[in-house]
């Protein structure tokens, strides 16, 4: 059983032949394996032991927001065993819970009934905040069972199927930029999220002084994410006022995902009893780099155990796979940008210089490229997916990369020419400039729909139209300030 410090998959003990052929099963798969049967029984005193008292159910919409509630234990173990209702209205309302005038699978023609939702039991874990809470994920399901299509988690569980049915693990790793201010919610609205103040101020980063001097709160960043089950590698901070980064340990592909949403969480509900807000946008300040949400990523043999993106023989050590891997990504990436920037701010983040993507490159240990290739050793060799900002949903910008790159495998497709200076100067396909623009490409695009499936990208698709609408009814601040007193 897991400690009370640390969150662990829920197995049974088994004899040692036994467990090994377990995790051979789950790094195949990328589900867990080794529950009882009767999985209840198991909870039931892992619940005992833990003291838990209530529990939290949660899932991902397609902002990267997460939505659920407290239950009662009775009610969890009901839900364990018959699933539970989740009002649907989760994929009918924006970020802002204002009612989408365009979609299809839920609004006022349905009467946003509850959709039907199954506990993922594997992913249990103790709230190390609030110690006498249980929190599980939740699968959004249709009436006969099967996945439901626009939720973000079924979308890359459905991708990772498909890179095992070719014979891989996809192991993936990820990487958050963020600000945190000095601020509350009611501060945020009272100010007009003007003239914030940081937690720090100036340009330090990689500072040794300022994690220090803000230990308690870098500690507890770090202690508290270990035991919530997302164990950090790195944490420090950015250049930048207040600004940070954090890199989360690799992991096969379904598990490193759900860290990566739960990181998001995690550190604004551990700044929160700080009395700080933390800003996963991904431009805060036009002065200012923006915040980035890159995309480590491998995949390695379900079989041999091996990198498959490692070739010996090869003078850069880069296997033919890993070339056709990077070259779907980069073929793919124009029309797809929509899934990694989803918000109107992420275009903002995507200006020259600032080690943001602005065009579709690659290139070896190069920062200001799309794609940056790193390490040459059987263990190290991997790529940096540098387009997603902070502001990704992980699930869909981890899913979208990795059906890219399987997609150039299938079709062998070679990447351009290797960047090998300021990716700034090339000549490579542009990104789109505008939430609006690359909407427009993923509608058009019909090998999205074969990768990602109609119904997920149709769905996607109609938010970020709406997305884009609202944009364009706003009135900004800069116009305000620039026009008001003079035009």
């Amino acid at each position: 059983m897991a400690s009370r410090s640390k969150a662990k998959v829920i197995t049974l003990p088994s004899p040692a032949s036994r467990r090994a052929r377990a995790e051979k099963k789950e790094r195949d798969t990328g589900r867990p394996v080794g529950r009882m049967p009767s999985g209840t029984d198991v909870l039931q005193k892992w619940f005992e032991e833990k003291g838990v008292r209530q529990v939290k159910l949660g899932a991902v919409d397609l902002d990267g927001v997460w939505r659920g509630k407290y239950v009662s234990v009775e009610k969890f173990f009901s839900a364990c065993k018959s699933g539970m209702g989740f009002c649907d209205v989760v994929f009918g309302w924006d970020i802002a819970d204002e009612l989408l005038d365009n979609t299809q699978v839920t609004g006022w023609h349905t009467g946003y009934p509850d959709g039907m939702c199954r506990v993922d039991t594997s992913s249990a874990r103790i709230i190390p905040w609030e110690p006498d809470t249980a929190a599980f994920l939740l699968d959004f399901v249709t009436a006969d069972g099967s996945p439901f299509e626009p939720s973000p988690r079924q979308l890359l569980q459905k991708v990772g199927a498909r890179a095992r049915e070719m014979g891989f693990v996809p192991k993936f790793g990820a990487e958050y930029e963020f600000f945190i201010f000095k601020e509350t919610p009611q501060s945020l609205k009272d100010k007009g999220y003007t003239r914030l103040t940081p937690l720090t101020p100036g340009m330090f980063g990689y500072s040794w002084l300022r994690t220090s001097l803000n230990a308690p709160l870098v500690h507890d960043i770090i202690n508290g994410c270990r035991d919530f089950g997302v164990e950090l590698e790195g944490f420090h901070t950015e250049t930048g006022p207040g600004v940070f980064e954090a890199a989360i340990r690799y992991d096969t592909l379904e598990k490193i995902a759900d860290k990566a949403v739960l990181f998001k969480t995690a550190v604004k509900e551990i700044c929160a009893r700080h009395g700080l807000t933390a800003c996963f946008m991904a431009k805060v300040d036009p002065k200012l780099p923006g915040c980035s949400g890159h995309i480590h990523q491998s995949l390695w043999g379900i079989k041999s155990e091996e990198n498959a993106f490692h070739d010996p023989d090869a003078r850069d050590g880069m296997s033919t796979l890993m070339r056709q891997y990077i070259g779907g990504q980069i073929a793919l990436m124009p029309e797809l940008t929509a899934l990694y920037w989803p918000t109107v701010n992420s275009y903002k983040r995507s200006v020259e210089n600032t080690w943001a993507p602005v065009t579709a490159t690659w290139g070896r240990e190069n920062r200001t490229t799309a794609v940056r290739v790193i390490g040459d050793s059987p263990k190290s060799m991997r790529l940096e997916y540098r387009q997603p900002g902070a502001d990704m949903n992980a699930y869909v910008a981890m899913a979208a990369s990795l059906a890219a790159g399987l997609w150039g495998i299938e079709n062998e497709v070679e990447p351009p020419e290797v960047c090998a200076g300021n990716g700034y100067a090339s000549n490579a396909p542009p990104l789109p400039r505008s939430l609006k623009e690359a909407v427009a490409l993923l509608k058009q695009s019909e090998r999205a729909r074969q990768l990602l499936g109609e119904e997920f990208v149709d769905h996607f698709v109609r938010t970020r139209e709406w997305e884009a609408r609202q944009y364009e009814r706003a009135v900004t601040n800069w116009e305000l300030e620039r026009y008001m007193e003079l035009i």
